[in-house]
């Protein structure tokens, strides 16, 4: 459904100097500055595939989801959407894709929802029954009924984020750009449209393209993950090959008795015999959190050995999340291969 090969965006500025004489020099010396925001980047998703593609604010998340949606020329490389060159055709282009951002809406500000999807309905030429059908099966989903008769600007940041997940979708697209769809939500609006997601690319088949920072939401919605940094790729894979391979470690959080103080002198590493850097141990109130390499020590002994120096209430052991990972990753702490 997308082909991306060797895209390639650069930004061209003049080059600036300090000072009066500095802005002088600049005004007639013909000297720019080239900032490459995608550099080289090359992969394929397809068809019904929902990925995650993210990074740190610069990364060239934007850029490159403005060049798929053909708002963006690229510099060199070609991408390609459903077989279409996106810049080169962009009307068709258009009709094929849906986004989301999260910080913007699609809909009109001054008019109620329901005039906006109509107007959409017209812009999208969509058949009256598929409109029909569309719209009762979002109402259902979304529980837009509760406000579809309400203008825009009176809607929570919640109702008008499910408003405009359901109009990046009431036109049957192939692909959808989600940028960032969550942001501020509560935990049940974002759990309702995480679910919603789902539901519409099991149904459609619909290709998803998820931006965000919140990466809970791409462990809910996504199976595969690509990682940009400073414009180029770093890592293209499933989710769960990225935690098998870079997130050796888990967590086992042990909650204390009533009225039992622990500080680090019950030297629960020492009694482990757990080999440098492989395990640390925090002391929360009330608890005893130990992060390990289960490479290195299993998770037996450090359970026995805890349990021989204290009381313990209740015990959680937990894989390590993508975030952590995706969090050393950015540090640096984690050299991706």
């Amino acid at each position: 459904m997308i082909e991306v090969r060797n895209l390639t965006k650069e930004f061209k500025s003049p080059k600036k100097y300090p000072g009066f004489i500095g802005a002088v020099k600049s005004f007639f010396t013909a000297k720019y500055d080239i900032k490459r925001a995608v550099d080289n980047v090359s992969f394929d998703i397809a068809e019904g595939e929902m990925v995650g593609y993210i990074g740190v604010n610069g990364a060239g998340k934007s850029t490159t989801i403005k060049m798929l949606s053909g708002i963006m020329v690229p510099t060199s490389g070609e991408c390609t959407v459903d077989g279409i060159v996106p810049y080169k055709r962009r009307k068709e282009n258009a009709k094929n894709i849906g986004v989301v951002f999260g910080q913007r809406t699609q809909l009109w500000w001054d008019l109620p929802v329901s005039e906006s999807f109509g107007i959409l309905k017209e812009i999208y030429d969509i058949p009256k029954k598929r409109y029909e059908e569309n719209l009762t099966y979002f109402k259902e989903v979304l529980s837009l009924e509760d406000f579809f008769l309400t203008p825009v600007r009176n809607l929570s940041l919640g109702q008008k984020m499910r408003a405009d997940l359901a109009a990046s979708f009431l036109h049957d697209p192939k692909v959808v750009y989600l940028d960032e769809p969550t942001i501020g939500l509560d935990i049940l609006v974002k759990d309702r449209i995480r679910k919603s997601i789902r539901e519409l690319n099991s149904l459609h088949k619909t290709t998803v393209i998820l931006t965000t920072h919140d990466l809970n939401d791409i462990e809910e919605i996504c199976k595969r993950v690509i990682i940009i940094d400073q414009g180029k790729k770093l890592y293209d894979s499933s989710i769960d090959d990225l935690k098998k391979t870079y997130g050796r470690k888990k967590e086992v959080r042990f909650v204390l008795g009533e009225n039992v103080r622990v500080t680090a002198n019950l030297a629960l590493e020492k009694a482990m015999k757990a080999p440098k850097g492989s395990i640390d141990i925090a002391y929360p109130e009330g608890e005893i959190v130990v992060k390990f390499d289960y490479d290195k020590i299993d998770t037996s002994a450090i359970i026995s050995t805890v349990l021989k120096k204290t009381e313990v209430r209740d015990i959680m052991i937990e894989d390590v999340q993508m975030e952590d990972i995706v969090k050393q990753i950015y540090a640096g702490d984690i050299r991706l291969r």
